[in-house]
């Protein structure tokens, strides 16, 4: 999706379908098992702390098969670039802007609409607090 980076759904007023703009719908497929492949050792330290963060990553949920061998590649070129004594600009840009098609970054996330969360905390319920209380002021536990 082109433009500039969306907000978060939750720094919106009101939901984008109220503010008059078309709402795409949602074309669904299976996913499939996956098996993510091992770092090549030899690769530059940095592509292998990229590869780290990927398998990590809360994007990583919605990889496929297809996007941990092309993320293996991007590495693979990164390491190649990292390592090589004459390094391009362009080349540079364009492992880049590939990693931007795996969403590695908030923005890029952002752009399709893909938000990750802080796990919520399944703590005790206010209610079962009261009852805790309860419970303690009445000698029963």
């Amino acid at each position: 999706m082109p433009g500039p980076v969306p907000n978060r759904s939750d720094d919106l007023a009101r939901p984008r379908e109220r503010k008059g703009k078309e709402v795409l719908p949602i074309t669904r497929g299976e996913a499939r098992p996956v098996k993510v492949p091992n770092a090549d050792r030899s690769w530059h330290p940095i592509a292998l702390k990229l590869w780290e963060a990927l398998k990590t990553s809360g994007q990583a949920d919605f990889y496929q098969n297809s996007d941990w061998a092309f993320a293996y590649s991007l590495c693979e070129d990164l390491s190649y670039y990292k390592q090589s004594r004459k390094r391009s600009g362009q080349m540079l840009q364009t492992i880049y802007s590939a990693f931007e098609r795996l969403l590695v970054a908030e923005g890029d996330r952002r752009r399709v609409r893909i938000e990750l969360h802080e796990p919520v905390d399944d703590g005790p319920s206010a209610s079962d607090q009261v009852v805790a209380n309860y419970r303690r002021q009445l000698g029963l536990d």
